[in-house]
């Protein structure tokens, strides 16, 4: 089982990049399962959120937060701590939304692509990051879960960054 901690803080659309990489990985393939959940306190904007999303072949029943993750998406740098380091298993790697480079993690400035696409999140950005350095979807699978869960007004937006977020991990 691959498994994705998503750290951001409420409103910044972690929950999303979620549900939406759990369609992804569903979109085209019924021997395939996902289980997206959120983790939050009290509910309000800009309180930290965790999220997580389990991606299997087999149906995925856990609810239980990640022990161990492949992956930990960080929507926003303040989040980041050292001690997130030991949630990884071992070929696991983190990737901050930051300015600033941090030794021994992905950092890319997630910002940047989403004012690009006058976004104001950087979700989908940082799925498109997630993508790029883990393959677990295709792009194509990624646009299409974009097209099943966005209002069709901000669609384009969010598919043309993610894909932009791919393409800079090419780099």
């Amino acid at each position: 089982m691959k498994e994705i901690l998503w750290l951001g803080r409420g409103g910044q659309g972690a929950f999303t990049a979620a549900k939406l990489l759990g369609a992804a990985y569903t979109i085209d393939d019924d021997d395939k399962y996902a289980l997206a959940f959120p983790s939050f306190g009290p509910e309000r904007r800009g309180a930290p959120v965790r999220a997580f999303t389990k991606l299997d072949t087999k149906p995925v029943a856990d609810r239980s937060q990640t022990e161990k993750a492949d992956y930990i998406v960080i929507l926003d740098d303040t989040l980041y701590s050292p001690q997130l380091l030991e949630l990884l298993k071992d070929s696991g790697k983190i990737i901050v939304n930051s300015k600033q480079d941090i030794g021994g993690v992905c950092t890319f400035d997630a910002e940047k692509i989403a004012a690009e696409f006058r976004l104001p999140t950087v979700n989908t950005v940082m799925f498109g990051l997630l993508i790029g350095i883990s393959g677990v979807v295709s792009s194509d699978n990624a646009a299409e879960a974009i097209k099943g869960y966005m209002p069709q007004k901000i669609q384009e937006r969010n598919i043309n960054a993610l894909l932009r977020a791919v393409q800079e991990v090419a780099k």
